[in-house]
């Protein structure tokens, strides 16, 4: 006795997806990063497609989708509309910062995009120029709180994820201090702090830690809740007076939305794999960061909580981008 045509169908239908997830990827993935050749995200994304090259026998290829504080390219994914995998995003920290630091924002992190895999976290170091009379997070805090408006913060552009956490801090602390914004990069505003024209930054380790050793900088407290490896004798923000206080750039792989569950499930897995591989530790320690696997499900949850959190940071600080 046949099978009914029905029940065949049925059984074809069923089995199609996890056989896609089996045999991806079997051409070239596109891997769109949204900033800069050059910068820590660019490197980031051709360490990790580097990586996940070697481990599909896959072409994948970086392409840098650059404009609008990183949304131009996040939604060319959002809005691709062959969800298959084959085309991803590196996205973190600023997109979360974005959605309520833009108001005319064309795409959703949250809807419209799914989050596959966490990479990796970059921790900041509070620095001062030596001539602010300060050594410790407490005592910025007691400086600022007698010399109020008067001190004055550095980031490389409005809305940075720098930025924000210095106006983070501001709000924990319960102290005023202007924020001298730049754009186009940190180079001028490293060199304006080792200068002196300005006081105080979050940095980033590569461009800080050079300054630091050399004595040009004095480093404060790391904006992670654990020290980092690349400055031990240096303390967190949490132990040095402001329990709670963390902020960590991260970056992480995203797709269209509709994406299968069991692609997302195989991209998570083998990224998660190669980031557990001495030879991506090697490669992220030079840029500060450090490897962060997740599932999809625990990464999700950090991207909405880290929307839902620089929101409020956002709106306290009154920073628009648009």
């Amino acid at each position: 006795m046949g099978i009914p045509v029905k029940t065949l169908l049925f059984a074809l239908l069923a089995t199609a997806v996890p056989v896609a997830a089996q045999e991806y990827p079997s051409r070239v993935v596109r891997l769109v990063c949204p900033f800069a050749a050059g910068g820590s995200s660019d490197v980031l994304t051709r360490i990790i497609g580097a990586q996940l090259n070697s481990r599909w026998g896959q072409s994948v290829v970086v392409e840098n989708r650059v404009g609008a504080s990183g949304n131009i390219g996040a939604e060319v994914v959002a809005r691709n509309t062959a969800p298959d995998g084959y085309t991803l995003l590196v996205a973190g920290a600023p997109h979360a910062i974005g959605a309520s630091l833009f108001s005319n924002m064309r795409y959703n992190l949250a809807t419209d995009l799914v989050a596959i895999a966490n990479i990796a976290t970059f921790p900041s170091v509070l620095v001062a120029h030596p001539s602010l009379p300060v050594k410790s997070v407490k005592d910025l805090i007691a400086l600022a709180k007698k010399r109020s408006g008067e001190i004055n913060f550095a980031s490389p552009n409005i809305g940075s994820p720098n930025h924000l956490a210095l106006e983070l801090f501001k709000t924990m602390a319960g102290v005023d201090m202007v924020h001298i914004p730049y754009k186009g990069g940190s180079g001028q505003m490293v060199g304006d702090l080792v200068g002196g024209q300005v006081q105080l930054a979050s940095m980033g380790f590569p461009p800080a830690i050079p300054q630091i050793k050399a004595g040009r900088l004095r480093a404060l407290a790391v904006t992670s809740l654990k020290r980092s490896t690349l400055l031990l004798e240096v303390p967190t923000v949490n132990e040095s007076g402001l329990p709670g206080f963390e902020v960590s750039s991260w970056y992480g792989l995203f797709g269209p939305v509709a994406m299968s569950r069991e692609i997302v499930a195989k991209v998570n897995a083998d990224t998660r794999a190669v980031l557990g591989s001495e030879d991506m530790k090697s490669k992220l320690a030079p840029l500060g960061a450090e490897p962060a696997p997740a599932t999809p499900e625990e990464f999700s949850k950090l991207v909405r909580a880290e929307i839902e959190k620089w929101a409020k940071v956002v709106k306290a600080s009154g920073a628009r981008a648009d």
